[in-house]
């Protein structure tokens, strides 16, 4: 308020070099952050928000059905990654899982709930094959918990920031079918429950929908539209597990990492140029050891911040407190993408309306070119960034929130500072990787 010409700040896309000082809004965040738990912890009685349900119907599509629909609709994308055009940005496996799967349908389950449930395109494969094979036990997998998914989600993250061709549809489509195999084959043996803990993507998409305000409860054939305040599905939750911290602090690690690996300083740091990048095959190597440092950095931070708290007399479990942070990764996911599903977003749309260029309109939209010059439109831009900006500032406030409640009202207000700083620093961290300069 009192330095009004600081706040018009922007962030403007990779490759653009920052002259304006969102250094302002990072602060500002900052000190949000800080305040806010400051007075959560000195408050003995916070809110405990209650869900309601607002309406209740039959279930309309079985999920046996939607996920075997879905799954017909993963063997065509597959064929058109083989057989189609190896442009991907004319390629509808790579539009589709890229765009798709990996950006829209994790922001609108932030926004409506569990919108993987239906699609998973293994559960009604496996319901089918088990009935058919008469199998009705398991071999055991039950017992590694998430660790099967966070060895997925390892491989994921490696193919899709470090590998060579992560775009290349022939590679992309080769690669799912052959995930899709190997999980469909372990949950056969081991029964369709295990994907909620082996499969990674049915992992992370379950986890980051626990943000949402709106959401499904099911029963036998019945179903319940449930409206409740951000969260209030993560204080219901399980403690996580060992293996489940694993698997939360890798999604954090991945999208810090996936920010840093193309900022100046990460180029500066491992002696490349960022205006004249020698290729990913390059730095294939230190890549991969930045990102396993920034996982082991992420996970010894955030358990070394809760060990400070359990010495300075407080009651921080790890497993229930390691939940708030459910809330930071749903934040980092939605801010991150965002400007990604503004631009690739409109090749899916056109590859979707004009799957094979011939000049149809199978959606209805008339003849569009795909366009970026709004990324430097000065009215856009601001909106974008401060979209951006308040994806990643809601996430740690609800995450401040979500850390007093789980920790409950023994805590005492000391054993919060630990965590505190935590948050205020990943705050930082999170809006500075959004306004600095890139190379990509």
């Amino acid at each position: 308020m009192l330095l009004p010409t600081a706040a018009f700040a922007c962030a403007l896309p990779p490759s653009v070099v920052l002259t304006l000082p969102t250094g302002w809004y990072i602060a500002g965040a900052a000190v949000t952050v800080a305040m806010t738990a400051l007075i959560g912890a000195a408050t003995r009685a916070l809110p405990d928000p209650q869900p309601r349900r607002i309406m209740e119907r039959r279930v309309l599509l079985p999920e046996t059905l939607s996920s075997y629909l879905s799954f017909l609709c993963f063997l065509g994308l597959v064929l058109v990654g083989w057989l189609g055009a190896r442009d991907p940005m004319h390629n509808l496996m790579t539009l589709v899982f890229w765009t798709g799967i990996w950006i829209a349908v994790p922001l609108g389950s932030m926004l409506f709930g569990h919108l993987w449930r239906p699609i998973n395109p293994w559960t009604g494969p496996v319901r089918i094959m088990r009935t058919l094979l008469g199998r009705t036990g398991g071999i055991g997998l039950a017992r590694l918990g998430h660790l099967p998914a966070v060895a997925g989600y390892a491989g994921f993250v490696w193919f899709q920031m470090i590998s060579l061709s992560p775009d290349d549809p022939f590679v992309l489509a080769t690669t799912a079918l052959i995930y899709w195999g190997v999980i469909f084959v372990l949950a056969v043996l081991e029964g369709e429950d295990w994907l909620e803990k082996g499969e990674f993507l049915t992992v992370l998409m379950g986890y980051l929908a626990r943000v949402a305000p709106l959401w499904l409860d099911r029963s036998g054939d019945r179903v319940w539209l449930m409206l409740g305040w951000p969260g209030a599905q993560v204080l219901r939750m399980e403690a996580l597990t060992p293996s489940a911290t694993a698997f939360v602090t890798l999604a954090l690690a991945a999208l810090t990492f996936d920010g840093l690996m193309e900022t100046f300083w990460w180029m500066g740091l491992i002696g490349e140029n960022p205006l004249e990048p020698t290729g990913r095959s390059a730095v294939m190597g230190v890549n991969t050891a930045g990102l396993l440092a920034t996982w082991a950095l992420t996970a010894t931070t955030i358990l070394g911040a809760l060990r400070l708290g359990q010495w300075s007399g407080g009651s921080l479990r790890t497993g229930p407190v390691m939940l708030s942070f459910l809330a930071i990764a749903a934040g980092y996911h939605a801010a991150h993408y965002l400007v990604t599903l503004l631009t690739a977003g409109q090749y899916t749309l056109a590859a979707l309306n004009d799957p094979l260029f011939r000049g149809d309109s199978l959606l209805g939209l008339s003849e569009f070119f795909v366009s970026f010059g709004f990324l430097t439109d000065p009215t856009v831009m601001p909106a974008i960034y401060g979209a951006q900006f308040t994806a990643i500032l809601l996430a740690h406030l609800l995450a401040v929130y979500l850390t007093l409640k789980l920790a409950g009202p023994a805590a005492r207000a000391l054993s919060h500072l630990p965590m505190t700083v935590l948050m205020v620093g990943y705050t930082s961290l999170g809006l500075w990787l959004l306004s600095t300069a890139r190379s990509g």
